[in-house]
């Protein structure tokens, strides 16, 4: 299997898992991200077709429909068919604004559907989601699993929602959804989710080391985190034991350490990740990033995927993080490895 060989040298043989921006317009205004403030732009269909051409030769095997929200793009599960059509398991994720909506097409465009869910009530999801959309949403989930398909929700734990994770999974659990995702919000990385940094200087207080920017948590309030993981842990043992909880509780706790060194109390664990060597994210021009949080290094500008793939910035910017020479890389919020059995697993799905 040509990916294998993605492992030990810096180039791309193979590319297992692509990620597309299908849009940059979005239907949340989250308070984490600043994407929704851009004007909208869609993915042409001749960049969608000139990608879709190189799957066959890059092996291409699993593909994420990103955004903004992908389902704004008005063309999106002709564009997901596509991908089906090259072999590929294609996954959407998504706000579930629309996915009740547009339910018909999400069960017969998609293998798969990943819905963000940053509160376990309607108030809290208004605050960090800008819209009074709880309900919808939690009836969107319901609607995709009465259809078959399997759904996982994904959680930005923050300071507005980490006191409900408790809550959220049982949301979760009551709308039987298959996986159940934490992951800690970013409040470091400039190169993903916007600019979020100019009005929000980490400044000195009494008591802690930094002022913690939106979202991040005091040191109070990681104590109260701690001590919540450590009883989710115990409530939901079976939801851990069954595999419904994507993190185990080990890497949940990785969220305290992250705030933790956040606030100066502690340092980052870097996370083992090969995302740019196993992964590539295109952005709704056809700029190109290694993953979400690291730079991009060019365009396709007319390139073959599998050409640009292997340039010399692309080539550079591999090396330089397998190096240890990315800083983004030591305080990653959402880190992606695969060693050999999982490439092995991929390709035979």
């Amino acid at each position: 299997m040509k990916s294998l060989w993605n492992l030990i040298t810096d180039r791309i043989h193979a590319l297992p898992l692509l990620v597309l921006y299908l849009t940059d317009g979005c239907n949340s205004k989250c308070a984490t991200c600043d994407i929704w403030k851009n004007p909208r732009r869609n993915m042409s269909m001749e960049l969608v077709e000139a990608v879709a051409s190189t799957f066959q030769k890059l092996q291409v095997k699993w593909v994420l429909l990103s955004g903004g929200e992908a389902m704004q793009h008005p063309q999106w599960p002709e564009i997901a068919r596509r991908f089906q059509a090259e072999g590929a398991h294609v996954m959407l994720l998504t706000s579930g604004l629309l996915v009740k909506k547009q339910i018909d097409e999400v069960l017969t465009s998609v293998n798969e559907v990943i819905i963000s869910l940053d509160g376990g009530n309607a108030e809290t999801y208004a605050r960090i989601r800008g819209v009074d959309a709880f309900d919808l949403v939690v009836e969107g989930m319901q609607a995709v699993r009465a259809g078959g398909l399997p759904v996982t929700i994904r959680t930005t734990v923050q300071r507005a929602n980490y006191r409900e994770i408790p809550q959220i999974i049982e949301v979760a659990l009551q709308a039987d959804v298959n996986l159940i995702s934490f992951l800690t919000v970013d409040v470091s990385n400039p190169f993903a989710f916007g600019p979020r940094f100019e009005s929000d200087p980490m400044l000195p207080i009494a008591g802690t080391a930094y002022h913690p920017p939106a979202g991040a948590l005091t040191a109070e309030e990681i104590d109260e985190l701690s001590q919540i993981l450590n009883d989710v842990e115990i409530r939901f043992a079976s939801a851990f034991a069954n595999g419904r909880m994507a993190e185990p509780p080990d890497k949940l706790r990785r969220i305290v350490t992250y705030f933790k060194a956040i606030i100066g109390q502690g340092d980052f664990d870097p996370p083992r990740c090969n995302a740019p060597h196993i992964s590539t994210v295109i952005q709704v021009d056809g700029t190109l990033q290694p993953c979400y949080f690291l730079p991009a290094w060019g365009r396709l500008n007319g390139r073959r995927l599998d050409e640009a793939l292997n340039d010399d910035a692309a080539v550079e910017l591999r090396k330089a993080y397998s190096a240890g020479q990315r800083p983004e890389c030591k305080s990653c919020v959402c880190p992606l490895y695969k060693g050999p059995r999982s490439l092995l697993r991929m390709g035979n799905s």
